[in-house]
């Protein structure tokens, strides 16, 4: 049936959907790939924050034993300065990752139309269905799905570190903080590479999902094409218009025309010479209908036709509408416009006239 959706998106339904926010998107990426970045910054950002602690600590202490409001002003904007250089890494690095998450799942390119003010939006029956419909089912599997696979990588990391926490209880207490640090670490290490696998899982569902819910059908396909290609009926009639205007124009130069070529009668062509722009040029030309009319207007407006049929089809087929005569075909047409001007002085010029010397002297 033409109306089934089996032909794939073109790329002008890809851009519409975009705009209407029909884009494959899942949230865990960023938020799983921000807490891996931010599990590998974390030390780093403990670090720092002891060392900006002790500093202002030596800081202050230096100012209560000398109580100076310069003093105080200076180390609260060092701290201020100090903190915001020591968070400053954990903040790009789950900016950066936001972005690369968001630009890898279509683009930052914003959904123009859902901007756009909608009262639909406001239903409350659409935010029911939405709440209790298949949609929704399939989200809450989803969840559960995911968390029962977390809990199983960490059940199974910590299977496997628990021998060495339960024989650490010996151990000095720097070390065994370093060694709790480094286990919790792992193990949200482990939890954000897993939800990792499982947002790709969900992303690739998502686009899916969408490639779906994007499919047209035959006859959509037929009609986009029709649209940017343009309806074939109209494009007949625009260029059937074209070409009335066209020839209205040719007509209208046809009376500047010194001599009509004829073929007798199936090819006309004018010619016009004004030795300021050069060479002869052709201001009509034509074949069958068109050069009836050529002739026709050639008898009314008494301009002189010449039957010579070799020159007559060489100039039809050589110049186009406008165009100069070609070098090769200057003697020749030379000939014809003496022949007129000797026909004009003579008083004769209009009408057909047959040149046996141009004949004779063309063979």
């Amino acid at each position: 049936m033409s109306g089934e959706k089996t032909e794939k998106p073109t790329e002008k339904r890809k851009r519409e959907a975009r705009k209407e926010g029909q884009i494959p998107r899942t949230p865990d990426l960023g938020s799983w790939g921000g807490l891996l970045i931010a599990s590998m910054l974390l030390p780093m950002l403990v670090r720092n924050t002891m060392k900006t602690a002790e500093k202002l600590f030596f800081l202050s202490a230096a100012v209560i034993s000398d109580p100076d409001p310069g003093k105080a002003m200076k180390v609260m904007v060092t701290g201020l300065k100090d903190g915001a250089m020591t968070v400053a890494p954990l903040a790009l690095g789950m900016l950066a990752v936001g972005i690369a998450a968001t630009a890898a799942q279509g683009g930052l390119r914003p959904a123009t139309k859902l901007l756009k003010p909608n009262f639909k939006r406001l239903n409350p029956f659409s935010g029911l269905k939405k709440t209790f419909g298949p949609q929704a089912g399939w989200e809450a599997v989803k969840a559960t799905v995911k968390t029962a696979i977390l809990g199983i990588v960490l059940y199974l990391q910590l299977r496997v570190m628990l021998p060495g926490l339960v024989t650490a209880g010996s151990m000095p207490l720097p070390a065994l903080l370093d060694l709790i640090t480094d286990t919790v670490l792992t193990l949200v290490r482990t939890a954000a590479v897993a939800g990792l696998v499982m947002a790709a899982a969900d992303y690739a569902m998502a686009r899916r999902r969408i490639g779906k819910q994007i499919k047209m059908s035959k006859h959509e396909v037929k009609q986009e094409h029709k649209q940017q290609e343009g309806d074939p009926l109209l494009k007949g009639a625009i260029r059937s218009r074209q070409m009335a205007m066209s020839r209205q124009r040719m007509m209208s130069d046809l009376v500047k025309a010194d001599v009509v070529l004829v073929n007798p009668t199936h090819v006309a062509v004018a010619l016009r010479y004004d030795p300021s722009r050069g060479a002869p040029r052709v201001v009509a030309k034509g074949a069958g209908a068109v050069a009836a009319r050529i002739r026709q207007v050639a008898t009314d407006k008494r301009i002189p036709m010449v039957q010579d049929v070799p020159l007559a089809r060489a100039l039809y087929k050589a110049c186009d509408l406008g165009a100069e005569v070609p070098p090769e075909l200057y003697n020749a047409v030379a000939r014809v416009l003496a022949f007129v001007m000797t026909l004009k002085a003579r008083g004769s010029a209009a009408g057909v006239h047959r040149s046996p010397e141009l004949t004779s002297a063309r063979s």
